[in-house]
């Protein structure tokens, strides 16, 4: 395992497991069967209705409470609610929370913001960051704070790499996180030409020269997977690193594609929309 120190000294892997789109049994599964493979990061989400379903995969794994890096976000019709980092920490089952992130640059951000702010104070959470969020937005954030934000999750794969958004986040000190590290399964992206051929040469699929090109490009990387097997391959990175010069052929590969574009329309939508999180499994 690899680790990234964030901004306030704390140690984050660069690996880890997502859970966006599983299901409670799904995501309790997967994150068992990563905790025994040797995944030290969770990332779930209040939106993702999987937050206890982690939980008690923390706790079926028989790790130490302080071994697991534990990361979830929360959602933009809880910024305005007091209680909201308390009911999520409920959910998980856990007293603190290893990074907390603002889901979404919708409704009340600011509060939400606060939110978070106030629970690092509290020692209930370790870092906090921001997800989906433009540069203007995180400018927005590091104008009004009293607590930095340590990481920026958000769509970047070898189509789509946010160089002009990486170079402000590494003078700010903030991580990008990449979620659809892999580009959203996309078999174009997957079946590119060079990635075939440094599997080849590394006796590696195509998907974890993806990640570790990644890795070396100092993004923290989430993929999910309900497949023990996919789950164990998309952490076997760390026994093999990319040149420069096959970094360099990555980094050419940029066509500023995404996948998923952000709307005024669809984050009036998330404002509105209320996660049922009480109701979850």
């Amino acid at each position: 395992m690899e680790y990234i120190t964030l901004n306030n000294g704390v140690k984050m892997p660069v690996a880890g497991i997502g859970t966006f789109l599983l299901t409670p049994d799904e995501a309790e599964e997967s994150c068992v069967s990563a905790l025994a493979c040797g995944y030290r990061l969770i990332d779930t989400a209040n939106a993702y209705m999987n937050e206890k379903a982690v939980g008690r995969a923390m706790k079926k794994s028989g790790l130490k409470r302080e071994e697991i890096f534990l990361e979830t976000k929360i959602w933009p019709s809880f910024y305005e609610q007091e209680d909201a980092v308390e009911k999520t920490l409920e959910r998980l089952d856990t007293d603190y929370i290893d990074l907390l992130l603002i889901h979404q640059p919708a409704g009340n951000y600011i509060a939400g913001y606060r939110l978070m702010e106030k629970a690092y104070k509290n020692g209930k959470v370790k870092a906090i960051g921001l997800s989906n969020f433009s540069e203007e937005q995180i400018k927005e954030i590091l104008s009004i704070c009293e607590v930095k934000p340590t990481i920026l999750q958000t769509e970047v794969h070898p189509y789509f790499q946010e160089r002009e958004l990486k170079d402000f986040l590494q003078k700010e000190g903030i991580v990008i996180q990449a979620w659809y590290p892999l580009g959203h399964g996309d078999k174009a992206l997957l079946e590119e030409f060079t990635f075939t051929k440094l599997a080849e040469k590394y006796g590696k699929s195509n998907a974890q020269i993806i990640l570790r090109w990644h890795i070396q490009a100092g993004n923290v990387v989430i993929p999910g997977s309900k497949d023990p097997a996919h789950i164990r391959d998309n952490f076997a990175l760390f026994d093999f690193s990319l040149s420069d010069e096959e970094m360099a052929d990555i980094e050419a590969m940029n066509q500023d594609k995404r996948y998923y574009t952000s709307t005024p329309e669809l984050l009036k939508k998330y404002v509105e929309m209320v996660p049922p999180v009480e109701t979850q499994k």
